[in-house]
């Protein structure tokens, strides 16, 4: 078995729960569902789904740098959001990140995320 390597963020769920917010196997890391929070757990742009995208993918953007990675090495991302009328504000965001990138993802539309404050939660998977 390969070596694994664990990112954790302090999120106050990865210990309740029992996961990493990041995990490197080799040359891949996968980012764990993430979402708007800022240093204290707590929901950044509360209401904004623009703002919230922008949170959640520079969480990811740590994760990944504590892993040896930057955003270009994402080859995925997969989007849960709450409200799919709001996909632009979404993809606005996610597209200032990624343009240039351009992995392959996925964006659907779910009941409610853990916190009913949040509007959305990114998956990542990378290659090194």
């Amino acid at each position: 078995m390969q070596k694994r390597e664990k990112y954790s963020s302090g999120a106050k769920w990865e210990s309740i729960v029992g996961y990493s917010r990041a995990v490197k196997v080799g040359e891949r890391i996968y980012v764990t569902g993430t979402t708007a929070t800022g240093e204290n757990s707590e929901v950044v742009g509360v209401g904004d789904a623009y703002a919230q995208t922008v949170q959640t993918i520079k969480n990811i953007e740590k994760a990944l740098k504590a892993l040896g990675a930057t955003l270009e090495n994402v080859v995925r991302t997969r989007m849960f959001v709450t409200d799919i009328s709001l996909w632009e504000e979404y993809g606005k965001a996610h597209g200032e990140f990624f343009g240039e990138i351009m992995p392959a993802t996925t964006m659907v539309e779910v009941s409610k995320l853990i916190d009913p404050e949040m509007l959305i939660e990114i998956e990542a998977d990378a290659e090194l």
